[in-house]
């Protein structure tokens, strides 16, 4: 333990000099009053000049003291505890305050309904909402894609994932209204068995995806691409490998149905992968 200087506060030493100013007064009045000799004993003396109020006072000056001692010489957490202590010797009442935290919500991986099974990986993938809002994918409670990270763009937005580590290899956003199929084609040559692949749609989608492209996703295990037309809102998801399995959505861009000026509205969906193992 550390031993520093008490200081006490100027509030603190004027009660305590205007406490024993009031004393000496009221024992010179009593020694007058009663014509004390000023023969006998100092304790004899003290009660003499001493009423019950004074020694009311005194102990709260001094409860004041203690209080300020234990406050400046034990540590914080400590401190106020035995504070109250103190306050309690000396007629104060303590009053328990009991806090209830408000119990907090679950969060699943990706925001999910509910956790994944043991061995398998939780997704959720967002399409573009016209061509203002952009997509999102998410993996693992990762997000590898979306507008904050400004790394996604017109087109098809696509993620390929380890499928035994979860470990994200590659990304990128293919411009499917200006940009060059054949980029798209290339990316997807680094597809092996095993891995998840995840795919989110943004703007325009369909344009410049060829049959041989679109041939790619049905290998895949799609079976809406073919269907994916100018501004459609499409989302897929794919295990590869031995025991495929995929998910799927797709709204056409239908103006009598389409939520946005030209756009149908965004489409998403979530669930879990298991591991490849």
């Amino acid at each position: 333990a550390t031993v520093r200087p008490v200081h006490l506060s100027s509030a603190v030493r004027s009660a305590v000099s205007q406490h024993f100013q009031t004393g000496h007064k009221a024992k010179q009045k009593k020694i007058n009053k009663n014509n004390f000799t000023g023969k006998g004993t100092f304790s004899q003396e003290l009660k003499a000049v001493m009423r019950p109020r004074d020694v009311i006072q005194l102990g709260m000056v001094l409860s004041g003291v203690l209080l300020m001692l234990y406050i400046v010489t034990n540590p914080p957490q400590y401190a106020w505890k035995r504070a109250r202590k103190i306050l309690n010797n000396f007629g104060s009442t303590e009053t328990e305050v009991i806090v209830h935290e408000s119990p907090k919500a679950i969060h699943y991986k990706c925001g999910l309904p509910q956790e994944c099974p043991v061995d398998h990986f939780a997704f959720h993938i967002k399409s573009g909402a016209a061509n203002v809002v952009g997509p999102k994918i998410c993996f693992e409670d990762h997000i590898i894609m979306s507008s904050v990270k400004n790394n996604i763009g017109p087109g098809l937005n696509i993620a390929l994932i380890n499928g035994e580590t979860g470990n994200t290899e590659k990304f990128d956003a293919f411009n499917m209204y200006s940009g060059d199929v054949k980029e798209l084609l290339q990316f997807m040559k680094e597809v092996r068995p095993g891995m998840i692949v995840l795919v989110a749609s943004y703007d325009d989608p369909a344009s410049k995806l060829t049959d041989e492209a679109r041939d790619v996703f049905v290998h895949l295990g799609s079976t809406m691409v073919k269907s994916v037309g100018f501004r459609d809102s499409w989302i897929f998801a794919s295990a590869t490998g031995r025991d495929k399995s995929h998910f799927e959505g797709h709204i056409k861009n239908e103006k009598e149905k389409n939520v946005y000026d030209g756009w149908p509205e965004m489409l998403e969906l979530g669930g879990c992968f298991p591991r490849k193992l």
